[in-house]
């Protein structure tokens, strides 16, 4: 089946026909400790650095992983709202594709915003990144509204309350995540200062360089012409064979050029910097990670991204009385945890039996394909574990207490019969005597 896309501009697609360039009469919202709520995009140009691009491409990669889920009451709800979150949010992105974007531009500047588009009836029919160059805030008829520019020179301005907003480094300023290029801007010169170095080497090293001594008295018009005339000829890249002569009347003494460049060492440490800055190992970066240096990464850079995105979504996609019957987004990270084969039969092993997992959930964790019967989706117990109010009685603990006990008194009581016939049996012989 083909799908018949509407030809019309993003512009409309994202925020609709009634959307806004410019509101009438709203003024500056005012912050507490700043003059106005402006935010620029511009990061210094640090998505353009080799090693800063790949550190937030790993997170952003992995974080892409996630599932978003619309759960109520910790069990997820297969309807529109689910759908539309966990495979195509809007009609340009899939779900990763979506969660990547997001996670980029809040590692880029420290803010992230999507539009939560509703139609006429208040149902949402799509989630847009909004890839923006500069915002300010606005109060608008008592209502907070966002304005965002974008490099084409449009504008849109979009109520707080539709924006689901995530913050990094979120301090300095009182709605907005601190701005980043100062913090890095020391290592990115270091960096950019060794790739440099290494490209001047190159270019030194690949060259000749010397000095033509002249014999005789030259004027200075033909030394420069048969200097001239020798670069053109033997110093450029036409010169294949890497020969050059000269007559008797010049000598050309070569120039020993040894360029220096950082070592390993230091081109380490300034790469380490970055890898700080964002929490991660190079190890992360190049994907030569174990179980455990994954399992690290995870707890503390991918799992507070996703708490941030569950809780902004949540919040900003359901009203309080929905929130309050238990509707909830969750991102979550059932598609991303890094385990051996080993590890996951060890885990099934081991909780299986408890009844935790179903035959088909132990297919999933081992990427296996689901079987497709109702005996699979069955949680299975061991026999080997009761209840543990009923653990004495299963045992059969308390019924031998309780023979014990009626055992004692017969003994007893036969004890006491027994010493009672006796006793009546020497008075009658003392009787007799």
């Amino acid at each position: 089946m083909i799908k018949k896309f509407e030809i019309r501009n993003l512009y409309q697609h994202f925020f609709g026909k009634s959307a806004k360039s410019e509101l009438a009469g709203a003024t500056n919202f005012q912050l507490l400790n700043q003059i106005f709520g402006h935010v620029s995009s511009f990061n210094g140009d640090i998505y353009d650095d080799a090693t800063i691009r790949s550190c937030i491409h790993a997170i952003a990669t992995n974080c892409a992983k996630l599932k978003p889920q619309h759960r109520k009451d910790r069990i997820v709800i297969k309807g529109g709202l689910n759908r539309l979150l966990s495979l195509r949010p809007n009609q340009y992105m899939n779900a990763f594709d979506f969660i990547y974007k997001i996670v980029t531009q809040l590692l880029c500047c420290n803010n992230s915003f999507v539009y939560i588009h509703r139609d006429g009836f208040g149902q949402i029919v799509g989630y847009y990144p909004i890839n923006f160059s500069n915002l300010r805030l606005l109060e608008y008829q008592g209502e907070v509204f966002v304005e965002f520019s974008f490099m084409n020179s449009r504008k849109v301005c979009l109520p707080y309350e539709d924006l689901i907003h995530i913050r990094r480094h979120f301090n300095e300023n009182d709605l907005f995540g601190s701005a980043q290029r100062d913090a890095l801007q020391a290592p990115l010169n270091v960096l950019t200062a060794i790739n440099q170095g290494i490209i001047n080497s190159i270019k030194l090293s690949a060259g000749l360089r010397g000095l033509l001594q002249f014999k005789s008295v030259t004027p200075n018009d033909k030394q420069k012409k048969i200097k001239d005339e020798f670069v053109n000829s033997y110093l450029n890249i036409n010169n294949a064979d890497g020969f050059a002569t000269l007559d008797a009347s010049a000598e050309f003494k070569e120039l020993k050029v040894e360029p220096q460049t950082a070592d390993d060492k230091q081109t380490s440490i300034a790469r380490e910097n970055v890898y700080r800055f964002f929490n991660i190992s190079e190890k992360i970066v190049r994907s030569e990670y174990n179980e455990e240096e994954y399992n690290a990464f995870y707890s503390s850079v991918i799992e507070p991204i996703a708490i941030q995105l569950s809780l902004e979504f949540t919040y900003k996609t359901f009203s309080d009385k929905e929130i309050g019957h238990g509707n909830e987004i969750i991102f979550s990270a059932e598609r991303m945890t890094f385990a051996s084969n080993a590890t996951k039969a060890d885990v099934i092993s081991k909780l299986m039996p408890l009844g935790i997992y179903s035959i088909n959930q132990a297919c999933e964790i081992m990427e296996m394909p689901k079987i497709n019967a109702p005996f699979a989706d069955k949680h299975l117990m061991s026999l080997n574990y009761v209840d543990i109010e009923k653990a004495n009685e299963y045992q059969g603990v308390g019924k031998n207490n309780e023979n014990q006990g009626s055992n004692k008194e017969d003994d007893n009581n036969k004890s006491e019969s027994e010493d009672g016939g006796t006793t009546d049996k020497q008075s009658e012989i003392k009787q007799n005597d």
